[in-house]
């Protein structure tokens, strides 16, 4: 029998028993949809993050008091370090000689108010000007504040989404003023919308000068210094390097003891971020597959059936001349296409709930997602489908045709 027989045959016995079909495909289409509405999310959280979240440039590295920390008891020790200072940011841009670029921020919270309108607890960063060529910024209008601006502590801001919609509701932010702590500030720049993401608000922000950042807020938070080597990627060991060794001198630290402060990369959120999000798809993936293995269970169980139904069909194709192996093809073409289409239900249900929670979180189908989908249901039945088709073949045709 040619693969169109065969195609042909397998798709009318799956006709003949649509409503038992049916039945037997809900456990194949669910671990498909599963599986493609979590590489779904997967992957649009992870161009998130490294697109929007991660604003760092690949080769900037931040050196900061508290770093990345993973458990509270990482925390507890990063609490008890010293803040950098603006004058270790002066020290390391005065020596750090594979620096191309030194630069810096910080962050208060603040309230921002224009007339009656009142916002609080602000995110308030501020930025040095040069941190421009180590950030991905994306301004929707408006500009970034110059070195002159920065120098001077000048009065400007940059603002988010949220607040020009709260304080300039329909009308252009650029040029218009805000209040910080009854200070005025002009805005000069919109941030382009990004949205919520894991409970982060990346649109209630305000951007000023680092400057103007320490002369308005007293605190000892610190700041976070932020360079780029010279060399590009390839440098940045030897910048890292460099830099750790001046920070650690002018805290005196003794030259077996752990730094006395955080080292954070672009690459190193990504990896954590990478970490968490592989334990939230592990166990998705658990889920799928053992849905898809009851899936296949069931496939396994309905072709059994199918096998004993159709044992005088077997035994006449086989009298007729059918070989072993047409009998086969015939049972594992009937299983695979069986799973396949509840693949496709799968693969179908996955992207609607992708572009559900795309209203959310972020999402994307792609391609790939599409045809691993089908290809898992495809192989799910094909392995189910070889214990039924073994069976069928080894039926004798003269049992068979006796058979009632």
């Amino acid at each position: 029998m040619g693969f169109s027989e065969l195609f042909a045959v397998s798709l009318q016995a799956l006709r003949l028993n649509k409503l038992r079909s049916g039945l037997t495909l809900l456990g194949v289409i669910i671990g498909v949809m599963t599986v493609v509405s979590v590489l779904s999310v997967i992957s649009g959280l992870n161009d998130y993050v490294l697109n929007k979240v991660v604003n760092l440039n690949p080769d900037v590295i931040v050196f900061t008091k508290y770093g990345i920390l993973r458990s509270r008891q990482e925390f507890i020790m990063a609490t008890r370090r010293k803040p950098v200072t603006m004058r270790d940011l002066q020290i390391v841009s005065a020596e750090c000689r594979s620096c191309a670029a030194v630069g810096a921020q910080g962050q208060q919270l603040a309230n921002v108010h224009l007339g009656a309108r009142k916002l609080s607890n602000v995110p308030m960063t501020g930025y040095t000007a040069n941190v421009l060529t180590m950030l991905n910024v994306d301004l929707e209008a408006g500009r970034f504040f110059t070195p002159l601006e920065d120098e001077h502590a000048a009065a400007v801001a940059i603002v988010g989404h949220d607040i020009k919609d709260q304080l300039f509701p329909n009308l252009d932010p650029i040029g218009r003023t805000v209040y910080v702590h009854g200070y005025p500030l002009r805005v000069i720049g919109l941030q382009s919308k990004l949205g919520n993401v894991l409970g982060q608000n990346r649109d209630n922000v305000l951007f000023v000068p680092l400057s103007f950042l320490q002369k308005v807020m007293t605190s000892d938070d610190g700041i976070a210094i932020m360079v780029r080597p010279v060399s590009g990627m390839k440098g940045l060991e030897e910048t890292e390097g460099e830099v750790r060794t001046l920070l650690r001198s002018l805290r005196r630290t003794p030259f077996r003891a752990e730094d006395p402060f955080g080292v954070v990369g672009a690459e190193a959120i990504q990896s954590l971020w990478r970490s968490i999000s592989a334990a939230a798809f592990a166990v998705m993936m658990l889920i799928s597959g053992l849905s898809l293995v009851v899936g296949g269970i069931v496939v396994a169980n309905i072709m059994f059936v199918s096998v004993v139904e159709r044992t005088p069909e077997i035994g006449l194709r086989m009298a007729l001349g059918a070989k072993k192996r047409d009998i086969k093809r015939q049972f594992l073409m009937e299983s695979s296409l069986l799973a396949t289409l509840g693949g496709a239900g799968g693969v179908v249900g996955g992207a609607l709930v992708a572009l559900a929670v795309n209203q959310i979180f972020p999402a994307q189908v792609k391609l790939v997602f599409i045809l691993i989908g089908l290809g898992t249901a495809a192989v799910t039945g094909l392995v189910a489908g070889l214990a039924p088709a073994a069976a069928a073949a080894r039926l004798a045709p003269v049992e068979a045709l006796r058979y009632e």
